[in-house]
């Protein structure tokens, strides 16, 4: 008898790791802007079809209080806590897929390293991103969110690091829709670590790069991030970066059915959704009257 496999919905607003505030100046209370992933989350769990998956939320505080940063990595005792919190979710739920809804990038840490330690490390990780999320505590910018490929390979904060169940090697690691390093000591570090990249016009016209990759990799099974800052502001905003010449939304939907194609998908995530014109909206409603 063949066993049934568990897919859960995993809704992670995990906001802390970021420090966008001055990218998002429509936004007048920094404060909302910094928690704007919150409602991005929610919003990404309300658009997305529903499939009776059960869902399950990460308990993320929305609590502002003074940001430090500490040891490299801003609010990282609180970071630590809510790292906890989603694995231990995930332990008790004991599911053999993810799709997870953030969040700021770092969404992908708990639920990426549950299953590659689920699957023996027999996982590969596409990450479909404008940047590589491969910065380390101590570097210019202490936002977690662009730790998470170096968390996710082991390498980073300690006290993050302790909670977390395994780590992927950089030759199962694949950026796609890569286009801005933001700091040449970034670029030099993923050829140090020898992850492999793809750029927007590498995809544009089909996925035959990243199915020579997947072969050559060796896992069976793949978790795919998403973070729609890949996307060509041209066509759509719909996250915190806006570089130009990015994905069309077309050919991110093409990329990762093609990669569903070609190895078992077990983990997707949706990260840094932030809705601008839906958080100007909501501060609209919450000073009209007979609405408070």
């Amino acid at each position: 008898m063949k066993k049934e496999t568990k897919t859960i919905r995993l809704i992670y607003p995990q906001w802390q790791g970021a420090n966008i505030v001055k990218l998002i100046t429509e936004v007048e209370n920094p404060d909302d802007a910094s928690r704007g992933y919150v409602l991005g989350a929610q919003l990404l769990n309300f658009l997305a079809p529903s499939n009776g998956q059960e869902t399950l939320t990460v308990p993320v505080s929305t609590e502002i209080t003074d940001r430090k940063v500490t040891d490299g990595v801003l609010d990282r005792d609180i970071i630590v806590r809510q790292t906890r919190a989603a694995l231990s979710i995930l332990q008790v739920s004991n599911p053999d897929k993810i799709v997870t809804l953030g969040g700021e990038c770092s969404a992908s840490v708990v639920p990426f390293t549950y299953l590659a330690q689920k699957y023996k490390n027999d996982v590969a990780l596409v990450w479909i991103d404008a940047h590589p999320d491969i910065t380390l505590p101590g570097d210019i910018y202490p936002g977690f969110h662009a730790m998470a490929v170096t968390a996710c390979m082991g390498h980073g904060d300690a006290k993050i690091l302790a909670e977390l169940p395994t780590r992927f090697t950089p030759s199962n690691i694949l950026f796609v829709g890569l286009r801005n390093w933001e700091r040449e000591e970034i670029k030099e570090r993923q050829k140090q670590y020898g992850i492999k990249h793809l750029t927007p016009k590498d995809v544009a016209q089909n996925s035959d790069a990243i199915k020579t990759w997947l072969k050559s990799c060796g896992a069976s099974k793949v978790v795919i991030h998403f973070d729609m800052d890949v996307l060509d502001p041209a066509e759509i905003i719909a996250a915190v970066g806006t570089d130009p010449d990015g994905m069309k939304m077309e050919e991110v939907i093409r990329v990762i059915k093609d990669i569903a194609a070609e190895k078992e998908l077990v983990g997707l995530t949706i990260a840094e959704p932030m809705p601008r014109t839906a958080i100007r909206i909501k501060n609209m409603l919450h000073q009209l009257p007979l609405l408070q």
